[in-house]
């Protein structure tokens, strides 16, 4: 349960937000999102030191040092991930058709099979929402699936990945600055430089002028 444990550590230590995503294997954002009760539903924390997964002196030693990683007494036991549809809360389900929006409206390259391994949900819905056929498309409303719990930052950043290698789009625009003539650009950039110090210079002169007149009225 990392999103609880995660809650439990920011509302009961000082460790930083990186430390306590270190430690429950999530991504700093989200534990952004705890910290700012920015989530769907207010969790309720886990203290892992009672669950036997940290002890009190490993929090002690990460809140003395922003540095150091928490090392886990043993890890939580691991749930085996079946073939099938991703099972979803009950609490969390009407949650879906919105994560659904946001991603089709945020990332288009994702395929409907890939969303439907995010979310948990089938073709037939996602395919309503995206052609606005929904029978509650007026009240869906695109949500960051990741704040509303229904899927973690690493899983959709994997996702947005293999979406955008598949479709040959690069992860980031390229910087082209220095393409072309280097020494030229140099010197452009050298010029503006001292084009501006020129500039500093003159106006540092006029205003020591302005203040010697104000301080000996007689002088003009």
């Amino acid at each position: 349960m990392p999103h609880a444990t995660a809650s439990w550590l920011v509302d009961n230590t000082s460790l930083s937000f990186e430390q306590i995503a270190d430690f429950c294997g999530l991504h700093i954002l989200e534990v952004q999102a705890i910290a700012d009760d920015t989530a769907a539903t207010k969790l309720t924390g886990r203290d892992p030191v009672r669950a036997h997964e940290v002890t009190q002196e490993e929090i002690d030693k990460g809140q003395a040092d922003p540095n150091y990683r928490l090392q886990m007494t043993r890890g939580p036991d691991q749930v085996r991930r079946t073939k099938g549809p991703r099972y979803t809360p009950v609490s969390k389900r009407q949650d879906k058709p919105d994560g659904i929006a946001w991603i089709i409206r945020n990332h288009p390259e994702i395929s409907d099979g890939a969303i439907g391994n995010l979310i948990g949900t089938t073709r037939t819905t996602i395919a309503a929402i995206r052609d606005r056929s929904h029978w509650n498309i007026a009240n869906i409303t695109p949500k960051d699936p990741v704040t509303l719990g229904l899927t973690t930052q690493r899983e959709l950043d994997a996702a947005v990945s293999k979406a955008a290698k598949a479709a040959g789009i690069e992860a980031g625009p390229t910087d082209t600055r220095l393409e072309g003539d280097r020494e030229a650009l140099i010197a452009s950039l050298r010029a503006e430089r001292d084009a501006a110090s020129r500039d500093a210079d003159v106006a540092g002169s006029v205003e020591d002028q302005a203040r010697a007149l104000f301080e000996d009225p007689f002088r003009r």
